[in-house]
């Protein structure tokens, strides 16, 4: 299993539309269900600073991820580019993998 994370921070005001961009029934969402790599992403927001979110996007392997990014640039590049005006921050926290099972 593999989890790419990354933190956002979303510009006052547009929190429920961030929500729609990156939730389960997001652009982002119906692109990554294309790749049978692809497990889930959950979108979770701080409840002590309401600006900030993490997605963590669940892999069968960082190799389906990497391969899964390579293989859909464009379509990545166009949602990203789309979605771009809700944040002020964006950051990759990381990309993990499962240690043990």
């Amino acid at each position: 299993m593999f989890v790419a994370l990354w933190e956002y921070e979303v510009k006052p005001g547009d929190e429920e539309r961030f929500e729609n961009a990156y939730g389960p029934g997001s652009d982002w969402v119906r692109l990554f269900r294309s790749d049978s790599n692809y497990h889930e992403t959950r979108l979770l927001r701080d409840p002590f600073r309401p600006l900030i979110y993490v997605t963590l996007d669940f892999w069968n392997s960082r190799e389906g991820y990497e391969n899964f990014l390579a293989e859909h640039r464009a379509e990545y590049e166009a949602i990203d580019k789309a979605s771009s005006d809700l944040t002020i921050n964006e950051r990759r926290i990381g990309w993990f993998e499962l240690a043990a099972e």
